[in-house]
């Protein structure tokens, strides 16, 4: 019940917040949140979590937001079936993050193309080789592809960062430069749960298998100190 509704805020979180930069800010319009070094910009991807791409032709989106409909059904399923067999709530938890982070950036490509305006000629809807051709002032470019399964996911958390100029290799550039939502943020948070605690999860398995060795043998030698008597 407690994990349940905690998928629920943060699907509703994410939603909320994304709903809000749509309707509140122009694109690439950046605002501070924690001084310089923590901004909301936003902008929209194509593809997968950090703004990740996937390809310029229809069947690569659809064939992504497939793939995201058949992981978030396997996930729900396998998340449903560990509470049945009393799993560890944090481990519920941790699952629970991301599926509820796979399931927000879904509706993104569900819904948005039909909920709110859509204008080609915004910078993040262009995409090279899609053969969607596009007048934009005195300009013809090719956009993106739209409708069911189709639309960009929303983001605008950014760290700008940046690292010592001292530190090798990474002086002078941004310590994380993608922009993120609170979806990719569940799932990162989710996955490192997982990587980092899957001993604790997954503990007791050793020990009945351990156990059920230990029976095994006993009765075995049961038997022979029975045949050893006769």
């Amino acid at each position: 019940m407690i994990v349940g509704a905690l998928v629920a805020l943060i699907l509703l979180v994410d939603q909320l917040v994304k709903v809000y930069i749509k309707t509140h800010f122009f694109p690439g319009e950046t605002r501070p949140v924690f001084g310089n070094w923590f901004v909301l910009e936003y902008i929209e991807n194509q593809g997968m979590a950090f703004g990740t791409t996937f390809g310029n032709k229809m069947w690569h989106k659809l064939a992504l937001s497939i793939f995201r409909v058949v992981a978030i059904g396997a996930i729900a399923y396998y998340w449903f079936k560990q509470a049945k067999e009393g799993a560890k709530r944090e481990f519920l938890i941790a699952i629970g993050l991301i599926l509820a982070g796979a399931t927000g950036n879904l509706i993104d490509s569900m819904f948005y193309d039909f909920v709110f305006p859509y204008n080609a000629c915004d910078g993040f809807n262009y995409l090279k080789g899609s053969g969607i051709y596009t007048h934009c002032g005195f300009f013809t470019i090719e956009t993106r592809h739209t409708g069911f399964l189709l639309g960009n996911v929303v983001d605008m958390f950014k760290f700008q960062a940046i690292w010592p100029d001292w530190v090798p290799l990474l002086g002078g550039n941004e310590v994380f430069p993608a922009i993120w939502n609170v979806a990719d943020a569940s799932i990162s948070i989710g996955v490192i749960m997982v990587f980092f605690r899957q001993k604790t999860y997954f503990k007791d398995s050793k020990p009945s298998n351990r156990s059920w060795y230990s029976g095994l043998k006993r009765k075995n030698e049961k038997q022979q100190d029975t045949k050893t008597e006769q």
